[in-house]
């Protein structure tokens, strides 16, 4: 299991996840390697994982459903943990929807499927903290879930190209868990999962928001 410090960088192949340590100050760049791929960000207080990046904080704290370049995701206690530094994608996010799981693909008819949930389960075990007691609701980067005046919700296939990227600076030291969905049920990572790469930043060589 693979757990990067700065300077490396590392694929998450498609369908798998892979955790990366950051110290306050530093920055991760997830690059979506071949266009329309989907990752669920997980972001754990590397010191107490009691403390995670929480969606419905982090709305209530930004008072939008995804932040803005410059602002930040919030912990369950209130805390940032995560900002939104930069992005060269077409800057489509959701903080809605919950981690795939394996009850989602049994309502499919396919529970053995690969998913979300239980690759952050896995990595969490393998770093010995045990199995959490539950799963948070994930930054679900380049994931396209328009919300229509009705409020009415449509998956969409993601539409970033090969080499897109969001970049998120770690506003504490956090142990952050990316996970490229294996999603292949419906639209999201359009006709079948591919990789991720995760490159940890210092932060003078931090993109430029643009």
């Amino acid at each position: 299991m693979t757990v990067l410090s700065y300077p490396e960088a590392v694929t998450v192949p498609a369908g798998q996840a892979r955790a990366v340590t950051l110290r306050a100050g530093q920055s991760l760049r997830i690059t979506d390697v071949d266009g329309g791929q989907v990752g669920d960000v997980f972001a754990y207080n590397a010191d107490d994982l009691t403390e995670h990046h929480s969606a419905s904080h982090t709305r209530t704290h930004t008072a939008r459903l995804f932040p803005t370049l410059g602002e930040s995701f919030v912990t369950n206690r209130r805390r940032p943990i995560l900002t939104y530094v930069a992005d060269t994608s077409p800057g489509v996010h959701d903080m809605l929807i919950a981690a795939c799981d394996p009850e989602r693909y049994a309502a499919y008819g396919d529970p053995e499927h690969a998913n979300c949930a239980d690759n952050l389960r896995r990595i969490i075990a393998e770093l010995g903290y045990g199995a959490p007691p539950f799963i948070p609701q994930p930054i679900n980067v380049f994931m396209r879930i328009p919300v229509a005046a009705d409020e009415s919700l449509t998956w969409l296939e993601a539409i970033t190209a090969p080499g897109d990227s969001i970049t998120l600076r770690a506003e504490m030291d956090c142990l952050v868990v990316v996970s490229a969905c294996p999603q292949d049920h419906n639209p999201i990572n359009g006709s079948r999962p591919t990789p991720l790469a995760l490159t940890i930043l210092s932060p003078i060589s931090e993109e430029t928001p643009r």
